[in-house]
């Protein structure tokens, strides 16, 4: 598997999915894209509007149309498909109605592609993450999700705005669910090579509490507030879609926080939860160790208990 050779298929031709598109597109995440959904008229208008960019993209061809046909031979497929989170809907809400179309589709998705790695993006990622790993019966770490890659993704922009550094000199992650119970792990959390806790502002001011605090609710609250502005998120997500396929088909052994059972937590086989994951050519190739204070492991606690009654609601 190598990008230059590879096929992305990515399933809904929706805001996220064709997003993704574009995104890994213009990327070179994968050297053909595939565009697959039940509307033909709109994933064909999509694939054509793609297509005519394709000079100034690096990936070479889009193809695309409303069979699963068109995703056969895949070495990553990416799913976006399912009813979208409306305003003031929570992502745990959508858990019913997405398994159930999360049923429907990925047999026949595996059945055309049975050697390519799974990523779920369709919310709550967590929950359909550990449903899809029950229905497809592939080796472990085949079937992951995108977790919290675009939530660490708002941590680090947020903390760098206030810090006045790039976010890629900031390192801090949020784990857990990819949900309302999600978390910092600020105990760990670095600067450069700087802890996070001897960092001073531009105005010569550490964080407090309830700084730190209210960072990780704007991280939590950000998806809620663009939906009510504008429908849907849909750039930031595509483009951090792209950069996990790509960590894939590279076989970067890149480390994200993606969702997956695969997270090493004792007791908690049950659920799938994001902590920083290798990730290359197979999926998800182990979790890394955590390293929590006691207030963290607290939260991870409550995290994995909020995971757990919802996977129970809808018959995993």
């Amino acid at each position: 598997m190598s990008i230059s050779t590879s096929k992305l298929s990515v399933i809904g031709a929706g805001s996220v999915g064709t997003a993704l598109a574009y995104a890994a597109m213009i990327r070179g995440s994968a050297k053909v894209v595939a565009l697959q959904d039940l509307n033909e008229s709109k994933v064909e208008a999509e694939v054509l509007d793609l297509a005519h960019g394709t000079q100034f993209m690096q990936s070479s061809s889009i193809i695309g149309g409303a069979s699963q046909d068109v995703t056969a031979d895949s070495d990553v497929v990416v799913i976006t498909a399912g009813a979208k989170q409306n305003p003031g809907q929570t992502r745990l809400d959508l858990a019913a109605k997405n398994v159930a179309i999360l049923e429907s589709m990925l047999p026949g998705l595996i059945e055309r592609s049975p050697n390519a790695v799974f990523i779920l993006v369709t919310n709550p990622v967590d929950v359909l993450t550990y449903v899809a790993t029950k229905i497809a019966g592939l080796p472990e770490g085949r079937v992951f999700g995108s977790g919290t890659v675009l939530d660490s993704s708002r941590l680090r922009w947020l903390l760098g705005q206030r810090l006045g550094v790039s976010a890629r000199s900031v390192h801090s992650m949020i784990i857990g669910e990819h949900g309302d119970s999600e978390f910092a792990m600020w105990s760990t959390a670095t600067v450069g090579q700087i802890p996070l806790h001897d960092i001073v502002t531009p105005q010569g001011e550490a964080f407090t509490a309830a700084q730190l605090d209210e960072i990780e609710h704007e991280v939590r609250s950000a998806a809620y507030k663009i939906i009510e502005g504008k429908g849907a998120t849909n750039y930031a997500i595509g483009v951090s879609g792209a950069r996990i396929v790509e960590a894939v088909l590279g076989d970067q052994k890149a480390v994200l926080p993606v969702s997956s059972p695969l997270h090493g937590i004792p007791g908690a086989s049950d659920v799938s939860l994001s902590v920083p994951s290798i990730v290359g050519n197979t999926g998800v190739e182990r979790a890394l160790p955590l390293s929590l204070n006691e207030s963290e492991e607290e939260r991870l606690t409550s995290s994995i208990e909020a995971l757990r009654q919802t996977i129970k609601t809808v018959g995993y």
